[in-house]
């Protein structure tokens, strides 16, 4: 690597915007990704209540009516933002499984989209002992 490679690379990395892990930023990211605050709704969301090691977290999301997308969020991560996963009409129950990262001990919350533009959201508390994500 050539020291100008290295120093546009350094420039273009202190440009980037800094992730801030707090409710306030997964609440923005939430209103941005449903268009508006969801209200709360039947979604069923599958993850152990006691996370040992926060490294790799399975979890499982499952709407009980047909959706056109389904998104998972967590306000102590670096990045709010999970996954996002879009649906078909002819899917009669959207739902995914995934693993993630915790920072920390927190609320993960699941929010569903309908094709009518209503949207709705449920939360689950985890604890973590072992975190993950964690910046120095």
């Amino acid at each position: 690597m050539k020291r100008r490679e290295f120093v546009m690379g350094a420039a273009a990395w202190a440009l980037l915007p800094e992730a801030q892990a707090s409710d306030e930023a997964m609440r923005t990211a939430i209103r941005a990704w449903a268009g508006r605050n969801p209200e709360v709704g039947l979604l069923k969301i599958e993850i152990a209540e006691l996370v040992e090691n926060g490294n790799a977290v399975p979890v499982r999301v499952v709407a009980s009516e047909p959706v056109a997308a389904l998104a998972l969020f967590t306000p102590q991560n670096p990045e709010p933002e999970v996954l996002h996963a879009s649906f078909g009409a002819a899917v009669a129950r959207p739902e995914f499984s995934t693993r993630m990262r915790l920072a920390r001990s927190q609320r993960i919350f699941a929010v569903a989209k309908a094709a009518d533009g209503r949207c709705w959201q449920a939360g689950v508390d985890v604890i973590v002992t072992l975190a993950a994500c964690v910046e120095p």
